[in-house]
């Protein structure tokens, strides 16, 4: 294995342990019975214009593709991308399963399927974690990606998920602006602003984060989840520019908004990341909040509008060649597409 360390110097703040639990920068994150009780009466109450979509378009992903591209990112669905970088293969917050949930006969189930199956998937060089909620880390796709997968590269204490279904050598951990060098691609660890858990008893017992993903050629930032907040400044002073933020926009809500960004805010924290070309995502896949499905992507195409920046919405399965936004040949991956899918 080709896996080398880089220097450790911390930036900023690191993340931080108080009782056992990791605590956010800028905000303590908490909810009450006042908080579940208004979530609870905004879900039994709001009126929604379409929830799920008629038909979500997609162009699947060959074995031809794969081997007649270039570096480019190919969005799958909700958070999780694959990246190739330098003939190497990335994989962010792979969910494959049917439904984002413990189980899968109940629980937010997904608008379309993936672009290729797990089979059809070249051998990986690393799979990225942000965090350990069930539309993040699922431990059923896990366990048969392991076998085709080098790394998997995870914030502080998300090995207690992994260790039972992957080979533990594999399992990389990081804390915040520690980072790692893998088959010649970097890995930071950045600040995100949420929180962890998968039950009613671990809250916070594991980290969360963003990612900074850097090749020879190409440098991409992955947000994770995250409320919008002052790290992102932090991030794009010391890693920006960035040739694409895929950033977090969608499952957002006023009740909620210290941990899950508006569209408006997620592309000012791709202005703040000093991005050239911003990917909305963890979008159109899954229904985890009140807004209309396509309503994330109409946001922010209205707030890149005013920002004067540049906003990707590729298809799903759609390969965005990162040769054609060098020459800023990106009207390809800028389609309107969800309108024919309301």
């Amino acid at each position: 294995m080709n896996c080398s360390a880089i220097a450790q110097q911390p930036a900023f703040d690191t993340s931080r342990k108080a009782d056992g639990k990791y605590l956010n920068q800028y905000i303590t994150y908490s909810t009450s019975m006042g908080n579940i009780w208004d979530i609870t009466k905004a879900y039994a109450t709001t009126k929604r214009l379409a929830a799920t979509p008629r038909h979500i378009p997609m162009t699947d992903i060959t074995s031809d593709v794969l081997a007649q591209t270039h570096d480019a990112i190919f969005r799958l669905g909700h958070s999780s991308q694959l990246l190739r970088l330098d003939g190497k293969y990335v994989l962010t917050d792979p969910v494959f399963s049917e439904r984002a949930s413990l189980v899968q006969w109940a629980g937010p189930k997904r608008f379309h399927p993936m672009p290729l199956t797990l089979d059809a998937l070249p051998k990986i060089s690393a799979v990225v974690l942000s965090h350990d909620h069930y539309d993040h880390l699922d431990r059923q796709t896990l366990e048969a990606l392991n076998e085709k997968t080098s790394y998997f590269v995870v914030p502080l204490g998300l090995s207690k998920h992994l260790s039972d279904i992957v080979d533990n050598e594999k399992i990389i951990e990081r804390d915040w602006w520690q980072s790692i060098v893998l088959d010649d691609i970097e890995y930071v660890a950045t600040p995100a602003q949420h929180f962890s858990g998968r039950g009613l008893f671990d809250r916070d017992e594991t980290l969360w984060a963003s990612w900074v993903i850097n090749s020879k050629q190409r440098k991409v930032f992955f947000s994770g989840d995250s409320g919008y907040f002052p790290g992102f400044k932090q991030i794009g002073d010391r890693y920006g520019p960035f040739d694409i933020t895929m950033v977090e926009t969608g499952a957002y809500n006023d009740l909620w908004s210290e941990i899950h960004m508006s569209p408006e805010e997620s592309v000012q924290a791709h202005v703040d990341l000093q991005g050239k070309y911003m990917l909305p995502i963890h979008n159109s896949t899954f229904d985890l909040a009140l807004h209309d499905w396509f309503e994330p992507l109409e946001r922010a195409l209205s707030a890149s509008i005013q920002h004067n920046t540049k906003m990707l919405s590729p298809i799903f399965g759609q390969a965005i060649s990162f040769d054609d936004l060098s020459l800023d040949n990106a009207q390809q991956y800028q389609q309107s597409w969800w309108l024919q899918a309301q």
